[in-house]
């Protein structure tokens, strides 16, 4: 398998779509809020990017775990080890080539390393205690539990709002106290690809595929799915874009409030990205990173020949 890594406006998906041409492969999404439908602008499904052109024709590349939840819905970590082994096996009973592609490093470091899981229900009596404790409080009680457990499975990009980090607190929580039965996936052999952009190229296209994101719609976007039911709790749950516009739509910040603060904490979000990527390498993960601003020929010639060299 090849994984695409890389953090938020990297441009990790065309280089993924193109790729598959290259080598006759089909993508399996890794990140966590595109496995909802209709939210679309907002996590940036940008499904044009799997309609190909190439001198010889155009392509429409197969992607999977894209549009395979309903809005609303909590989708965790154990859910998308099992959705990625399922599209995984697929795609290789047809003789096609798997590559992963996503900035969500847990999805992407559970699956390659085949982290053993189990799932994890609400424990609502811990919820009620957690329940009015502020973000910082939350984190730090996440953290002393992970001291506890020695584990990784969470860290800062899971838990930017309180909801997530109360989630956090619930698994790592059940963990100590069901270590068993836990379901056992195997890791997974892949070539590790990073799309490394200069930190203020990614800040600059950050702010310009925001702002670019608001004038396509996101806000009514946001505004749909409110009007068709789905709470604001719910909204704020997924975070970054729909934690911010839910709230102005609720009327608790201005628009320029609001994009300010969007703005800040997508820049946030992929430092914390770039973090987790560092992480993986200090446990033991080879990753080999591409220029962002290398013409894309040049790239997809860079990773063909690094699946030579490993298959050599």
């Amino acid at each position: 398998m090849i994984t695409i890594l890389g953090p938020t406006a990297s441009g990790k998906t065309p280089v993924a779509a193109r790729l598959a041409v290259e080598i006759d492969g089909e993508v399996i999404s890794a990140d966590s809020r595109q496995v909802y439908r209709r939210m679309d602008i907002g996590t940036g499904k940008d499904l044009e990017d799997y309609m190909v052109s190439q001198r010889d024709g155009s392509f429409v590349i197969p992607y999977h775990l894209i549009d395979i939840r309903e809005p609303g819905t909590k989708y965790n970590l154990f859910e998308y080890q099992q959705d990625f082994f399922d599209a995984y096996q697929d795609i290789r009973s047809r003789g096609k080539v798997p590559i992963l592609c996503g900035g969500t490093g847990l999805y992407i470091e559970a699956v390659l390393k085949g982290y053993h899981l189990s799932p994890v229900p609400q424990n609502q009596e811990l919820r009620d205690r957690l329940e009015g404790k502020t973000l910082v409080e939350l984190t730090q009680m996440l953290t002393e539990l992970k001291q506890k457990t020695g584990s990784n499975m969470h860290n800062t990009t899971d838990v930017d709002s309180c909801q997530r980090a109360i989630r956090a607190i619930e698994i790592e929580t059940y963990n100590i106290e069901h270590p068993t039965p836990r379901r056992e996936l195997p890791p997974v052999d892949s070539i590790i690809i990073g799309i490394d952009i200069d930190r203020e190229l990614r800040r600059e296209k950050i702010t310009r595929r925001l702002k670019a994101r608001l004038d396509e719609g996101m806000v009514d976007e946001v505004k749909a799915l409110l009007e068709e039911g789905i709470s604001p709790e719910d909204l704020i749950y997924y975070g970054l874009e729909y934690k911010f516009v839910t709230e102005y739509l609720m009327g608790q910040t201005s628009y320029d409030e609001m994009f300010t603060r969007l703005e800040i904490a997508i820049h946030q979000f992929a430092k914390r990205q770039m973090t987790w990527f560092r992480g993986m390498e200090r446990r033991g993960g080879k990753i080999n990173w591409i220029d962002a601003t290398l013409p894309m020929d040049e790239k997809i010639e860079i990773i063909k020949q690094l699946i030579t060299d490993d298959e050599s």
